[in-house]
């Protein structure tokens, strides 16, 4: 596993990281799977782990805490996220800070987290939701800097809304955020255009999540695709969404390299990148975990098919059923 610098905290992240939203409340987890799989991943070098109280209500926290005991004298990561106070993802750009994030809800948040992940300071403490136009507000910036003073929270992120990495900017100048979670892959470039470059010039690491586009780029779906009514993709691959999916991953299909799959070919598209810090994929099988960190050897994509790609970029706009 390679490792790379994580913007201004100086640590030194794996490049693959471990996205944890589908180790609990989603269908088809087994929580015994799920624990050996994170094992292996520390095994194999992984030590970033992106959780959030959000995941069904903790229990993906508590799960990252048993598996920082499990692993007491191997040094990892631990990064997860506030709920927004009125529990709406994504947030809308009407919405008040008072309605997402008061003080006393950012306190009272980290406070359960910590407990949940049964640490001393939560290392990278996130805003699950973010509207730029809190930028200037000062409820969440005392609370940031109280929960610090305390020494609670080490450092502080964003988790930038789906298909609006530009709804940041103007925090990240505040000084007080030292990463940004965004929606990067093959088919979502747009990072590239402004917060990328933004996030070099303030050095504010990189969390690049969704790198299979929440399935459509590991090159499994199909027409026919359905999900459970309890899981949550149910609502997100509506028919608009589904067939538009699997359209654009088709014709990914004849780019592919031999003997490289589509996943592969997705992960290696973001590690091409120098601006990413780590890349969160979700795992919940050894497998999965096998196969996705082999892809941190230090081979990027060539240059032509990287091109090539660029071409498939694909501009979208948050809709009603784009959480």
């Amino acid at each position: 596993m390679k490792s790379r610098r994580f913007g201004r905290t100086n640590w030194q992240v794996s490049e693959v990281g471990y996205g944890m939203w589908g180790l609990a409340g989603w269908t088809g987890s087994d929580i015994e799977e799920v624990n050996k799989s994170l094992d292996r991943s520390v095994e194999l070098g992984c030590n970033f782990f992106d959780t959030a109280w959000g995941y069904a209500e903790g229990k993906s926290e508590e799960i990252l805490g048993g598996l920082l005991r499990r692993h007491k004298d191997t040094t990892l990561y631990a990064a997860t996220k506030i709920p927004p106070k009125n529990f709406t993802w994504p947030s809308k750009s009407h919405f008040k800070i008072e309605d997402c994030f008061p003080a006393a809800h950012i306190v009272e948040y980290t406070e359960k987290s910590l407990r949940n992940l049964n640490v001393e300071q939560i290392d990278l403490q996130q805003f699950h939701v973010w509207e730029d136009a809190w930028a200037d507000r000062d409820e969440w910036k005392m609370a940031v800097e109280k929960l610090t003073k305390e020494g609670k929270v080490a450092h502080w992120g964003v988790s930038v809304n789906r298909w609006e990495p530009n709804n940041c900017l103007n925090t990240l100048e505040t000084g007080l955020i030292s990463s940004v979670q965004v929606i990067y892959n093959i088919f979502d470039q747009n990072p590239e255009d402004q917060l990328f470059p933004l996030c070099k010039k303030l050095d504010v690491g990189v969390i690049a999540r969704v790198p299979f586009d929440e399935g459509s780029l590991t090159g499994l779906m199909t027409y026919e695709t359905t999900f459970p009514a309890n899981d949550w993709r149910s609502t997100y691959f509506v028919p608009e969404n589904l067939i538009s999916s699997v359209d654009h991953a088709n014709a990914l299909k004849p780019l592919l390299p031999d003997g490289m799959e589509l996943p592969e070919m997705a992960l290696r598209f973001i590690l091409s990148n120098p601006d990413v810090g780590t890349i969160i994929p979700g795992m919940r099988k050894i497998k999965h975990v096998e196969s996705n960190i082999a892809t941190s050897d230090g081979n990027g994509l060539a240059k032509e098919l990287m091109e090539e790609l660029r071409a498939h970029r694909w501009e979208r706009q948050p809709t009603s059923w784009s959480q």
